[in-house]
């Protein structure tokens, strides 16, 4: 007779209390867990400098908007998005990276703030930051805490650069100052 290499393991067939006790291990975490949660997750930092109280409201929807862009043919989309309090007003804006949905090749961006009266009403294109003729294609889109808008633009250094390969990226700032949008510091370029 040939002896088994492997050592008799009839002492591990489960048996009801197993499951039995299992199943109460796993119920007791699931009621655990749910009682004990993490604090809630927040993508913006918090403000710095005075502020007034925060945004309260629902930013505008940019696909509610009809954007300054001749598409023709093709419809504009929403590259990126960020929203935020841009004015002070307690009133949620956003910011919208667009372009036009091109089959080929790389479509420049235009960046437009959104906002919405006090009434609520519809929401409409209130500034361009970066309009599309300029050739930007746009990287990263934020506006933090104290309503500062903060874009990573890519660009090109001439005209003879092709629109495959941007050789410039440029960082962006813009603040709501005295009724308008004004660059935060003078752009940093540099080549890519």
């Amino acid at each position: 007779m040939q002896h088994l290499a492997v050592p008799d393991l009839s002492h591990t067939h489960t048996r009801p209390i197993h499951w039995v006790a299992t199943a109460t291990a796993v119920a007791a975490v699931v009621a655990l867990s749910s009682v004990l949660q993490p604090d809630a997750a927040t993508a913006a930092q918090p403000a710095t400098g005075t502020r007034t109280a925060p945004a309260h409201g629902t930013p505008p929807d940019p696909a509610a908007v009809a954007f300054p862009l001749d598409c023709g043919p093709v419809e504009a989309v929403v590259r990126k998005r960020a929203s935020g309090d841009l004015d002070g007003d307690g009133r949620p804006e956003t910011v919208a990276a667009v372009h036009c949905d091109a089959p080929m090749g790389t479509p420049p961006d235009g960046v437009y703030v959104l906002t919405r009266g006090a009434d609520g009403g519809k929401p409409r294109v209130v500034a361009t930051l970066v309009d599309p003729k300029d050739r930007h294609t746009v990287t990263d889109l934020a506006v933090d805490g104290g309503g500062l808008v903060r874009a990573t633009l890519l660009g090109y250094s001439s005209a003879d650069v092709p629109s495959c390969c941007p050789d410039v990226t440029d960082h962006a700032k813009w603040r709501w100052r005295n009724g308008a949008f004004v660059g935060e510091t003078p752009s940093q370029a540099r080549t890519v």
